[in-house]
């Protein structure tokens, strides 16, 4: 590389994207920009033509494009592209780099009273169906992923519909004594296993036969290990203000992070 580098200059055997529309992420706005890549890290971003280009093994040229930090779809449901070519080319084309699966249901953790892991999944082959019975830990779903090459980032919430069918089945009622503590492990396993928190759809059963106490029992294991929870509430119409205030008030209770879907 010779005498006199610059430090720039050092970190410059990567990828050079240059004068590209450079957005980036803080809220301000964008600008012409170029961005250094070394690794799996961006290592600068400056004004269009200040970083020499000389000593990257790579340089793109941006110009009349957008560059930015890759989006998040904090709502996917990409399992079945995952399950077959792991590709996921609709998200990836369209900049989003990272999805956050979880919302109402789970493949994993399988056990209790869940009859299958991927009922309803018909294009999912039996080679498949037979592995995910293998995941009665959320980490084996998890592993699995991270071992056929998914092209994105990817992470998952513990369905809410998920653990409520472990202890339940689809059966309306409330858990016993018994069926409460076994939920709480299930929540606290999953979290254990990397689950963000625990996403609950409840206007669709089974998620929707959650009773208020097993939500706060729920939610208090997500707040001792630092985890959100997250839900699309009983209501959106007609009684959405009551539902709002009883999901905030649940947070309040038990000290839990709070997210709402839609």
């Amino acid at each position: 590389m010779g005498t006199g580098a610059s430090e720039t200059d050092k970190l410059a055997f990567g990828v050079l994207i240059r004068n590209g529309r450079v957005i980036d992420g803080t809220g301000n706005p964008w600008f012409h920009g170029d961005v250094l890549l070394s690794g799996d890290r961006v290592a600068r971003v400056a004004p269009a033509g200040q970083l020499d280009p000389k000593f990257a093994r790579e340089v793109v040229d941006a110009s009349g494009h957008v560059v930015c930090p890759g989006f998040i779809d904090i709502q996917s449901h990409s399992l079945l592209p995952f399950f077959t070519d792991g590709h996921s080319l609709s998200k990836v084309t369209q900049g989003v780099t990272t999805e956050i699966m979880g919302e109402g249901w789970t493949p994993a953790p399988f056990g209790g009273r869940i009859e299958s892991p991927l009922a309803g999944y018909v294009a999912v082959s039996n080679e498949d169906l037979e592995q995910a019975r293998s995941w009665t830990r959320f980490s084996n779903w998890l592993d699995d992923f991270a071992r056929r090459g998914i092209s994105v980032n990817f992470g998952s919430f513990l369905g809410g519909a998920t653990a409520r069918e472990y202890i339940k089945a689809w059966e309306i009622g409330d858990p016993s004594a018994d069926e409460l503590e076994t939920l709480q492990r299930v929540v606290a396993e999953a979290m254990e296993d990397g689950a963000f928190g625990v996403a609950t759809a409840l206007i669709y059963p089974p998620g929707s036969y959650a009773t208020d106490p097993e939500l706060i029992a729920i939610c208090a294991v997500i707040q001792r290990y630092g985890g959100v929870y997250v839900t699309h509430m009983r209501s959106e119409a007609d009684t959405f203000l009551e539902e709002l205030s009883e999901t905030i008030d649940l947070a309040r209770q038990t000290g839990v992070a709070l997210e709402l879907y839609h």
